[in-house]
């Protein structure tokens, strides 16, 4: 008995030093099935979507799905913890508890273990009490070595923390600025309906480049630590899947109608995004099959794709007079939208658009950028004008050709 308890401990502990390490300083794609990690997501997400799935508002159930990415770090840590602590605590006991303990019973297994648990916990935390004493040197040494082990263990937590919410901050500073270009949530019909004005190629290239980068830091970082893709963005009408779909729908129109600078920019970014996605699915083994993926309902129906067309009538795009431009559509849209489907089914976010709900409020950019009355109407502006540079973009505000 004691035997296997030894071998038990040295597993226990070997598996979460591995699995820490996997975690949280391998750069790289953790590998094995049996991971503490990966069996703990298993384990708590399944419940925690059907717990989900069951609330009816919306709203309430996005907060309660927000929960879980937070959570679930505290509780991994913790599990990490108990598994270490019980780890060593089985290997004091296949040593034979060397410790003195004034209220062990003599004979009693269970208080042998008991102590082991005690003594394993107050060493990890380096609580230090002194009320239990080594009775040998080998045990002396393990108790040293476990402190140490818990030493590093506050420090990786310190270290983890900060990264992840610093990878967290990156991510959503970009979906963010996303709804000033693209809308809130983000389409690919306003995120091109917004850069239709006269020199808006070059900010579309420097706005695709950007989230060619984005994607790319998605990429390295929600791959190096997967639990960033539970946790969901601050605002209701927001999240970096959403996002991400919205650039891919936006390159592939653009790679399907434009002939120019941007298209070049398009299949870069698309290349990256695409990337991304289809390595995030890997990791949460969400690959969906060719068969399943033909059951996807379509996101871009006859009258999505006809107000499609209408929502890019002004801008020199040609969609609904050539059929063979939305047979190339449908086919880059292949590209992604199953891996799309299949990890929004995962961790239950919500797709974009192809084209916006009318709204009967005009965004804040085009009030700005509107002609009005009061601070921003032309006779305001001359009378400013000695106050207010000729390059000020603030002095343009009344302008209707000037764009925002």
């Amino acid at each position: 008995m004691r035997i296997l308890a030894l071998i038990l401990g040295a597993f226990c502990c070997l598996g979460v030093f591995l699995d820490a390490f996997q975690t949280i300083i391998l750069p790289r794609r953790p590998k094995g099935r049996f991971r503490p990690t990966r069996l703990f997501f298993l384990v708590t997400w399944s419940p925690w979507v059907a717990l989900g799935d069951r609330l009816k508002n919306k709203r309430v159930r996005d907060q309660f799905f927000s929960y879980f990415g937070p959570l679930s770090l505290l509780l991994l840590l913790a599990v990490w913890a108990s598994l270490l602590c019980l780890g060593f605590a089985l290997v004091y006991f296949a040593l034979g508890t060397p410790f003195h303990d004034g209220l062990q019973t003599a004979g009693s297994l269970l208080a042998e273990l008991g102590t082991d648990i005690y003594v394993s916990g107050t060493t990890l935390f380096t609580l230090g009490l002194g009320d239990v004493v080594p009775l040998s040197r080998v045990s002396r040494f393990l108790l040293v070595m476990e402190s140490g082990v818990g030493l590093g263990f506050v420090a990786l937590v310190i270290g983890y923390l900060p990264v992840l919410y610093q990878a967290f901050s990156r991510r959503e500073v970009s979906v963010a600025l996303l709804d000033g270009r693209a809308g809130s949530p983000p389409t690919a019909a306003e995120l091109l309906r917004r850069h239709g004005y006269a020199g808006g190629d070059a900010g579309l290239i420097q706005l695709l480049d950007e989230w060619e980068r984005w994607s790319a830091e998605i990429l390295e970082s929600h791959v190096s630590y997967p639990i960033l893709c539970y946790y969901r963005s601050q605002h209701d009408n927001q999240n970096w899947l959403a996002a991400l779909v919205a650039m891919l729908d936006s390159c592939a129109l653009l790679i399907t109608l434009v002939e120019g600078e941007p298209v070049r920019q398009a299949q870069l970014t698309f290349a990256m995004a695409r990337h991304a996605l289809i390595d995030l699915g890997h990791i949460f083994h969400v690959d969906r099959p060719d068969h399943l993926a033909a059951s996807d309902p379509d996101r871009l129906p006859p009258e999505v794709f006809y107000r499609l067309c209408g929502a890019l009538g002004n801008l020199p795009m040609r969609l609904c007079q050539d059929e063979s431009a939305r047979k190339r559509l449908n086919e880059i849209r292949s590209l992604y939208e199953p891996h799309a489907f299949a990890l929004c089914d995962y961790l239950r976010l919500t797709l974009p658009l192809w084209v916006a709900e009318q709204r009967k409020i005009a965004p804040l950019w085009e009030t700005i950028g509107s002609t009005g009355s009061g601070a921003n109407s032309p006779e305001s502006a001359l009378g400013a004008s000695e106050h207010v540079s000729e390059l000020a973009v603030s002095s343009h505000l009344h302008d209707q050709d000037h764009g925002i």
